[in-house]
């Protein structure tokens, strides 16, 4: 198991930590001036999980009238498998509930069986795929739904 895990809102003065985290987690990760103009995005929500202080798992999405589009989940890879993805999530849900959000959206690599199972346990199901949607590889993405958060 872990230490104390909190979470809070996204601060600019995350932007280097999270950058570091998004390096570490994705094929093709945001620049550190991505999370930045993330802080001044209003339609954006960001939760912060930190394990001791330290920056360990981040999730983001865009808050539009009663939809919100995840556009980040990540936790540290040797973090992964305890749970914190689905605290983590959870948390992201009730941040865009308090923007006024009653449905959640997706895209998720097929490959990505943990992710997708983490967001079965959520109520989102496949809708249909992007076909080539990943620049990297030329993977598809799946489109998840759960109109009723």
């Amino acid at each position: 198991m872990f230490g104390k895990l909190t979470f809070r809102r996204m601060t600019p003065e995350d932007a280097d930590a999270v950058a570091e985290l998004e390096l570490k987690c994705f094929a093709m990760p945001w620049s550190r001036a991505d999370f930045l103009r993330e802080n001044k995005n209003e339609l954006a929500e960001y939760v912060i999980g930190e394990l001791d202080k330290k920056i360990v798992a981040y999730a983001g999405a865009w808050v539009s009238f009663d939809q919100a589009e995840v556009m980040h989940i990540a936790v540290e890879p040797s973090l992964r498998g305890q749970g914190i993805g689905t605290i983590l999530f959870g948390e992201l849900i009730k941040a865009v509930k308090k923007r006024g959000a009653t449905s959640i959206t997706l895209e998720v690599r097929p490959s990505n069986i943990a992710a997708i199972k983490l967001y079965e346990n959520f109520g989102l199901k496949s809708v249909g795929r992007r076909k080539n949607y990943y620049l990297d590889n030329g993977e598809d993405a799946l489109i998840m739904w759960n109109t009723k958060i």
